[in-house]
């Protein structure tokens, strides 16, 4: 399959319409020119793959299909699709755009040494029949441990992978991990779910820290990796309310899955966070300082809007820990605070 012959199969016009679609409703860290070169990557794999089963498609499409599965793109294949009749593009700015649109959770990539695969993601108001905005509406609600372990270690497990570039962390360790803050204290534990299936597309917890655990903010914040580690044995203890002194709160997952993150959802969200933090101080009346780990450097305009300062940084990998003071966080207008910023939201542990 050609690229150059992209146009002739799905015109420049129906190319708009998914664009157009892509952006409405607003989806935080898809810029235009994104969303064009995600819909152009789109028709060529389908294109392809069709070419190599032997399927005839009917000339121009009409609509987009989603590939089985991956299908081979080179770099230089995807430059050839995003920079057609432009003079910059190179096979390295390809590569990146191509990392953009999985961090955004659009593609998934696979790369076995060799030969790079993608696959197309669903985009539910492209890939599926529109449903009545009542049926579609989201609340956000208390982590069912019986109902929402499952579905929401599979999305965690997903992120982490994209951040390790391995397929190493299970979600079967995360379900089980899950299960467990929710016995211990499960009023920190909070989903966004679809109101009409109850299926969870979001997920946060806010984990009060044991007295005993504290040091673990003054060394380096890898240590403390736990989701996404490969070891059984948790770095941080939960305190257990009126038995401990506890005045630390860590934000231990903070996730909304692809395509979810409007920033409606993202506000509410965030405005949610509050709500329970304030909550938690019923139960640990001595909570005053607020912790988190930012793994990943595009969200630190977020972490920097929201007021958390940086106290420590990791010594081989980039990642550090963020603090801020509780009452700080509770005082924020989170409307306010986000509604100038676009950013793709906080992966698994930010």
């Amino acid at each position: 399959m050609n690229p150059e012959l992209i146009d002739q199969w799905f015109p420049i016009e129906q190319q708009r319409n998914y664009i157009s679609m892509l952006l409405n409703p607003r989806r935080v860290g898809l810029t235009r020119r994104r969303a064009e070169c995600f819909v152009r990557l789109w028709t060529y794999l389908l294109l392809k793959q069709q070419q190599e089963i032997g399927s005839r498609l009917r000339q121009p499409l009409t609509q987009l299909l989603l590939p089985e599965g991956f299908v081979a793109c080179t770099h230089r294949e995807a430059a050839e699709l995003f920079y057609a009749n432009k003079d910059r593009g190179s096979d390295r700015a390809a590569g990146m755009m191509i990392d953009i649109l999985a961090a955004l959770g659009l593609i998934e990539k696979d790369f076995d040494g060799n030969t790079l695969c993608l696959q197309i993601r669903g985009v539910p108001n492209l890939t599926e029949t529109p449903l009545p905005p009542e049926q579609i509406e989201l609340l956000v609600d208390d982590f069912n441990p019986r109902t929402d372990a499952v579905p929401v270690a599979n999305f965690l497990a997903h992120n982490y992978n994209w951040m390790s570039h391995t397929h190493t962390v299970v979600p079967h360790k995360i379900k089980k991990l899950l299960r467990s803050w929710a016995m211990q204290y499960p009023a920190g534990m909070r989903v966004l779910r679809h109101r009409n299936t109850s299926h969870p597309v979001g997920f946060y917890v806010l984990y009060p820290v044991a007295p005993e655990s504290e040091e673990k903010f003054s060394l380096p914040p890898s240590q403390s990796l736990h989701l996404s580690s490969a070891s059984d044995i948790d770095p941080l203890k939960m305190a257990i309310p009126a038995k401990e002194d506890c005045t630390s709160v860590m934000v231990r997952s903070w996730m909304i899955d692809t395509p979810y993150k409007t920033w409606e959802n993202v506000h509410r969200f965030l405005e949610d966070v509050q709500h329970t933090l304030g909550r938690m101080q019923a139960d640990f009346p001595n909570l005053c300082d607020f912790y988190a780990i930012l793994i990943h450097p595009r969200y630190e305009e977020l972490a920097s809007a929201l007021g958390f300062q940086k106290i420590g940084l990791n010594p081989k990998i980039p990642i550090h820990w963020l603090y801020m003071a509780v009452d700080q966080f509770l005082a924020l207008d989170m409307a306010e605070t986000v509604s100038k910023l676009e950013f793709a939201y906080p992966s698994p542990e930010f």
